[in-house]
């Protein structure tokens, strides 16, 4: 076997989870294996959604794409890993007690997502592509559907981010490469697509990034200048393990990156968004440890230090590690900022990695929000989700507004509770901050845009695709598998 797309596994699916219960790759580290805990909640919801499916007189595979399906997932979960969701028992059934669960106005400001290449075959030859082509004539009436993969591509990120998820605004994001001809995503083709998304919203939803490599000299301070002036991007996203040129690089290396940050702040750009952990494939793994944060940070307190992952590591194959409240890499930034708590500039984003520990390793995840808040502070945890990689980011959504820490652990770490308004912080109000959003100014603006809307029609009869837009491997004889991007460069 070999590297397959989970969609393309999905469509040959009947049944989907709404919350995945298989981790995909975005082509940055390679996935582990189905865990047997998530086997085990998989097939527990398949007999909690039989039961509530028939009681509701809907299919199972229709139930699943419901709130009472989402529901029935975190009943499942808390039945495997412990009471970590807030969910009620009769929630599976009862539709009117899942909507008015949660508040309507929440500002949800996701950080990190992607517009990703899907490919013609999955909208022609699979089910969900066919269905998805009848949105776009909603979204875009006037228009044929014979239109590039790029624009569908364009399109189904729009849906995945803004119909199927309660995602108020993003941040467009990608990867550096040597050269932008051999890059999925270039500074360019991110801003065209902030554009196409914004023009088609009527409204600003999306921002975009730029992307920068020091590593390839002065010369890239130009490109600098390009990407601020031309493109107006919102923040630099870099890959400081990324061996794009003569060399990885660090953050805190006077020669080589200062004059990135002296430039930086020059041209009046103050986010800083560096990929740390998640090491496998073409990283340099060394430099994707967060031990240069500290020292760049302090150095260069007027740019904000947003480490994208949160500098974690990867999932344990340990299933009883020695240490359960370490979280690999995280927990050595958060020691270091602990001995340096006049350094306030780093900030913690939780894109791959909420997704990977909230559905691999529940009670990790608590570990991580815990200690996050505990050093940093809640206003310095900031919502991504990877998405649209990992599909749809409501899940993630759900999933970050249920979970609760274990009274267990807040008696003997002393953690915070996850209560609503730090939720809230979480989920978009701290990004608002840091990107300059006016959020009662945003909310008065999108109230009437396009979007806002089309969504409450096509919310009667939702259509979540329930997959997963990344990468999977499974080798019976346990080879290491190239990632995609690794054959490709």
């Amino acid at each position: 076997m070999g590297w397959i797309r989970q969609c393309d596994v999905d469509a040959q699916r009947d049944e989907l989870p709404p919350i995945p219960m298989r981790i995909a790759s975005n082509e940055e580290f390679i996935p582990p294996p189905q865990s047997p805990k998530q086997k085990e909640v998989e097939l527990r919801l398949w007999a909690i959604a039989e039961t509530a499916a028939n009681k509701l007189g809907l299919s199972r595979r229709d139930f699943l794409r419901t709130s009472c399906g989402m529901a029935a997932a975190f009943v499942a979960m808390n039945q495997v890993f412990g009471p970590c969701y807030e969910v009620e028992a009769d929630e599976p059934t009862d539709p009117a007690k899942v909507r008015e669960k949660w508040p309507k106005d929440q500002f949800i400001f996701d950080i990190q997502t992607h517009h990703v290449d899907v490919g013609g075959k999955w909208y022609d030859e699979t089910r969900e592509g066919r269905w998805f082509q009848d949105f776009v004539r909603s979204l875009r009436p006037a228009s044929s559907i014979d239109v590039s993969v790029e624009r569908l591509n364009r399109d189904h990120y729009v849906k995945e981010v803004f119909f199927d998820s309660d995602t108020v605004m993003a941040v467009i994001s990608g990867v550096p490469t040597r050269t932008w001809d051999k890059n999925p995503l270039p500074p360019d083709q991110m801003a065209a697509t902030r554009d196409y998304v914004n023009e088609l919203a009527r409204s600003q939803r999306v921002l975009a990034h730029g992307l920068i490599r020091p590593n390839l000299g002065k010369a890239e301070l130009d490109e600098m200048d390009r990407q601020a002036k031309d493109l107006k991007v919102c923040a630099w996203k870099m890959y400081t393990g990324a061996e794009v040129g003569e060399s990885a690089w660090w953050l805190d290396d006077e020669a080589v990156a200062y004059p990135f940050w002296e430039r930086t702040q020059k041209l009046g750009i103050r986010n800083v968004c560096v990929h740390k952990g998640l090491p496998l494939g073409v990283f340099n793994e060394e430099h994707c440890h967060p031990k240069d944060v500290l020292k760049a940070a302090r150095d260069w307190p007027g740019l904000n230090f947003i480490i994208y992952h949160s500098g974690f590591r990867g999932l344990r194959r340990d299933p009883k590690p020695a240490d359960p409240q370490a979280i690999p890499w995280i927990s050595d930034l958060l020691r270091s900022l602990k001995g340096n708590p006049e350094v306030k500039n780093v900030y913690f984003e939780l894109g791959s990695t909420f997704n990977q520990l909230s559905s691999f390793a529940p009670d990790e995840c608590m570990h991580m929000l815990g200690q996050m808040i505990q050093v940093a502070g809640a206003d310095h945890v900031v919502w991504g989700t990877d998405s649209i990689w990992g599909g749809s980011p409501q899940s993630q959504i759900e999933r970050l507004r249920r979970l609760k820490i274990k009274d267990e652990l807040i008696e003997k770490f002393g953690y915070a509770p996850l209560t609503p308004e730090i939720k809230n912080q979480i989920l978009g109000l701290n990004a608002a901050k840091l990107f300059g959003v006016d959020v009662a100014a945003k909310r008065r603006e999108i109230e009437h845009d396009k979007f806002s809307q089309l969504r409450p029609e096509y919310l009667k009869d939702p259509r979540p695709s329930n997959t997963q837009y990344g990468w999977v491997w499974e080798d019976p004889e346990g080879r290491r598998p190239v990632l995609p991007i690794e054959a490709s460069a």
